[in-house]
């Protein structure tokens, strides 16, 4: 009884966020019984979840801040493009192992220097994070271009394919990468002492470099961290298909920002929960596969995304400005 009552007054958002998604989840079942539940659907799902839940984990970290992060996509291609000259070459094709193993920790690693670059720029040179990284998006597809000519870059070792496409005793090794993702995630912000100072950056940066924390190493591993999720993420997608291109992934910028939104994240700092942000992940993802299921244009999926991110934010604007007068209220009354 007691860990309930914690879980209600706690993370009464996260509750309300996984009724709506057995909800929903409920309804796409009964529209479509053969088709979603299907084995072969409810296995997509667990491929692309992981990828999509992976970028939503480096927008929020972005977003906690009070920032914004616009080339995760861009990140995780370039990134991903990056270790795939080195999978293409005859030296990993020989030694499929080893080769897919750097390749991976390439991938990782070359997008956590693009997360350094916009974790210094925003950090120290102190440009706004939305410009800073509307900049680097636009610089990393640049770069994904010239190296692949705007084809896509293949020839990667077959065993690469199993990173996205393989499974440990019928669960998906990307569910599993996933599940570590998320629960790395909780502990860095929910338990730890750098993660209180994220929060506290989100919600007074000033106030917070005054009370002598070092808000600007704080930010930088914070853009850093995104970039390590994009990358994982970039894994991934390539892995799936085997390949690497500019384009791959790159409607889950959006989805990463509503997913962020809808799981309770203030777009403007300082709060959210990393459980609120996996939930909205699930929500957003079967809301698409239901629709295209069911025959919905690609475009109007996209449209309905856009509907839910600008619903939310109406939603909790409302609801702060209610809150804020009742407070005002009470203070008067009192």
């Amino acid at each position: 009884m007691k860990i309930w009552k914690n879980i209600r007054e706690n993370y009464q958002n996260e509750v309300i966020l996984f009724g709506i998604f057995v909800g929903l989840f409920a309804v796409m079942s009964i529209i479509s019984p053969d088709k979603f539940l299907s084995a072969g659907n409810l296995q997509t799902m667990c491929y692309q979840m992981p990828e999509f839940g992976l970028m939503a984990l480096a927008m929020m970290a972005a977003v906690l801040t009070g920032g914004m992060n616009l080339s995760i996509c861009t990140g995780a291609t370039v990134s991903s493009i990056a270790a795939g000259c080195f999978m293409a070459t005859a030296f990993a094709n020989e030694h499929p192992a080893a080769g897919v193993l750097a390749g991976i920790i390439l991938t990782v690693a070359v997008a956590a220097v693009t997360g350094l670059l916009n974790g210094v720029l925003v950090a120290y040179v102190g440009v706004a994070a939305m410009l800073v990284t509307l900049g680097t998006k636009l610089l990393f597809e640049g770069l994904g271009l010239v190296v692949t000519k705007g084809g896509s870059l293949a020839g990667f070792p077959a065993l690469f394919l199993k990173v996205g496409s393989g499974a440990l005793f019928g669960i998906p090794y990307t569910i599993l990468i996933y599940i570590a993702a998320i629960v790395v995630s909780y502990f860095l912000f929910e338990r730890s002492v750098w993660g209180t100072q994220v929060y506290m950056i989100g919600c007074n940066e000033t106030a917070t470099r005054f009370s002598g924390i070092a808000t600007r190493r704080t930010l930088l591993l914070v853009y850093v961290y995104s970039g390590i999720m994009y990358g994982l993420s970039g894994v991934l997608i390539s892995s799936r298909y085997c390949s690497a291109k500019t384009d791959y992934g790159s409607s889950y910028l959006m989805q990463a920002v509503t997913a962020v939104v809808l799981g309770g994240t203030s777009i403007s700092g300082g709060s959210g929960t990393v459980a609120g942000t996996v939930i909205a992940v699930a929500i957003i993802q079967v809301v698409s596969n239901g629709l295209n299921l069911v025959g919905v244009n690609r475009y109007m999926i996209n449209m309905i995304t856009g509907m839910i991110l600008i619903a939310v934010l109406i939603v909790r604007y409302v609801s702060g400005a209610l809150n804020d007068k009742k407070k005002i209220r009470q203070r008067a009354g009192a």
